[in-house]
């Protein structure tokens, strides 16, 4: 991901509005660039300010609040890959079982005379 896409997906970054492969390239991308982190920083403060004014919260840790938000894409992404890999277990063991109740059934007709 460049710089100027991920400095385009900064607002919806932090609306909630990024799909799950933009997330985790964009929480790549500003984990190693300094310049779009800091890009994010300032959109998340003004974002963060103004609803904090909006709903007259106290909490001015904003900077804990980004941490925190980051964590939890990150923590999201986390749980999708594990989703993910348990669907394939899953599927796996389910052919697996398929292929075994076949043969099995094969064995049976084939003792039974019904093949062959």
């Amino acid at each position: 991901m460049t710089c100027k896409e991920a400095e385009r997906l900064v607002i919806p970054y932090i609306n909630g509005q990024l799909t799950d492969e933009e997330l985790e390239e964009f929480l790549e991308h500003t984990k190693t660039c300094a310049d779009c982190m800091e890009e994010l920083e300032i959109y998340f403060t003004i974002e963060a300010g103004i609803m904090q004014l909006d709903s007259e919260t106290g909490n001015y840790n904003i900077k804990g609040a980004l941490e925190a938000a980051l964590e939890q894409s990150r923590q999201r992404l986390q749980l999708i890959r594990l989703i993910k890999i348990a669907k394939y277990a899953v599927s796996t063991v389910s052919v697996m079982a398929l292929i075994i109740t076949v043969l099995l059934q094969c064995r049976i007709w084939l003792q039974s005379g019904l093949l062959g």
